[in-house]
């Protein structure tokens, strides 16, 4: 069956006007979809994190205030994150203040109080140690980064009532640290109160915590050299020191001191036979004092190191000779010596 002509046209026809209608909705959706991608994309963009914020979510920030006997001390840490791994430390700052908080017991009121609207001025300086933690710490992270304090031996000396007095006056508000609202302090056991550096060295001097010792009269100490006479500051009271009369062995009379002092104040730990020890602060500076580690990278060393320590500095009997491979830029040799000899004899002659 024939088609008539007039029907081929009328097809012809409504198939180009479908052509140019999908021709033009496609050029339409082409011209307009390429800005609205570019503002999806660009607002995709502001809601993803920038490569600083980045960067600051791969790191992590804790706070600890060590409130101890001769200062406090701020530590803030700064640990790298990285996901289903264990903490890894980065860095830290360190900051330290005189005197501690415990000289302030019986005038709590001089500790510095942040409140909502005014900072009050004291003696102690938290507020520095808090300004140098918000110059460490990013303000994305204040309200994750926590903060504790720790006391050590000076607050821990206090009754407990002059103590909890003293920790009430420390106060943090709203304004610069809204997540940091409190202060945390626990004691360790077993405790080995009254063994701390200061506290320690006071009794081995013979002298009583907080008493001052009356009439003029003196610390004497096996432990300080025959000649010696000085002061000493501990806790406010000021003490005359001695050492004791020459003749005396210093290293067994010193240690003969210091068993009596921890005699069944000190208890041996059987379990940590196999264990590995780390010892930093005094442990350290006295190693470092002693010659027995570099000042810079540390060392390893046995007790046994810090008992011969302890003998040379008290032998006051021991010669020191001096080692030298060159003087004066000329290297030391017995021809040398024996060249200065012949000499002088040929002079004398």
């Amino acid at each position: 069956m024939k088609i008539p002509k007039l029907a081929v046209i009328f097809l012809m026809a409504v198939c180009l006007v479908v052509y140019l209608t999908y021709v033009k909705r496609c050029f339409e959706n082409r011209t307009l979809s390429r800005p609205l991608l570019e503002q999806l994309y660009r607002s995709d963009l502001r809601k993803r994190p920038t490569s600083a914020e980045m960067i600051r979510e791969m790191f992590r920030y804790g706070i600890m205030f060590d409130a101890g006997s001769t200062g406090t001390r701020i530590h803030i840490f700064k640990f790298q994150q990285d996901t289903n791994a264990a903490p890894k430390l980065s860095s830290e700052m360190f900051k330290a203040i005189k005197p501690g908080l415990s000289a302030y017991a019986d005038e709590p009121e001089k500790l510095r109080t942040i409140t909502y609207n005014k900072l009050l001025q004291c003696k102690t300086g938290l507020l520095e140690l808090l300004d140098v933690a918000k110059q460490t710490v990013p303000p994305a992270q204040w309200s994750s980064a926590p903060l504790a304090l720790r006391a050590t031996a000076g607050l821990r000396l206090l009754p407990g009532q002059k103590a909890t007095h003293l920790l009430d006056k420390v106060v943090f508000m709203d304004l610069m640290f809204p997540q940091w609202a409190c202060w945390i302090w626990e004691v360790a056991r077993p405790s080995y109160l009254g063994l701390g550096l200061m506290s320690a060295r006071l009794a081995v001097l013979g002298g009583v915590e907080g008493q001052p010792v009356g009439g003029g009269q003196e610390l004497v100490s096996p432990c300080l050299a025959p000649d010696y006479i000085g002061e000493w500051e501990h806790a406010e009271v000021t003490y005359t020191l001695k050492g004791q009369k020459a003749g005396e062995p210093i290293y067994e009379s010193c240690l003969s001191k210091v068993e009596k002092m921890i005699y069944k104040r000190v208890t041996k730990a059987e379990e940590v036979k196999n264990m590995e020890f780390y010892a930093f602060s005094y442990y350290y500076d006295r190693a470092v004092d002693l010659g027995l580690v570099d000042e810079r990278d540390g060392g390893s060393l046995r007790v046994s190191n810090y008992i011969d320590g302890a003998k040379t500095v008290t032998d006051s009997n021991l010669s020191v000779f001096q080692l030298a491979r060159k003087i004066n830029e000329v290297e030391t040799s017995w021809a040398l010596g024996a060249t200065f000899y012949y000499m002088e004899s040929l002079h004398k002659h």
